[in-house]
């Protein structure tokens, strides 16, 4: 199964959950990408003691999923995309949508 991940926001643990249960999916065998919009394109600078995000999510790379972040949004906060997080495109977000089976929102 296609999993789409829709992350919005930039709660620790919100954005922890996200990741985590995306790298639990991408183990069980399932294709994940996570788009980061609107604050959630924050997510890698998240800092939090209890909830690592950046843990989680390199917890699903290593499993085979994918991150994308709304260039757009990166734009409006001044700040460029990670390695972990190539720039994408609302056409992208559009494509990741059409071509999954479940889209979780965040």
């Amino acid at each position: 199964m296609k999993l789409a991940l829709i992350i919005t926001g930039n709660d620790a643990e919100t954005v922890w959950n996200a990741f985590r249960y995306g790298a639990y999916a991408a183990g069980q065998g399932e294709t994940v990408t996570a788009f980061l919009l609107g604050k959630g394109v924050e997510a890698e600078r998240i800092g939090d003691a209890r909830f690592d995000v950046r843990a989680q999510m390199q917890r699903l790379l290593d499993g085979g999923g994918t991150i994308r972040a709304c260039g757009t949004c990166l734009e409006l906060r001044g700040t460029e995309s990670a390695a972990t997080c190539p720039v994408s495109t609302l056409a992208d977000l559009h494509q990741m949508v059409v071509e999954s089976d479940r889209v979780l929102t965040f």
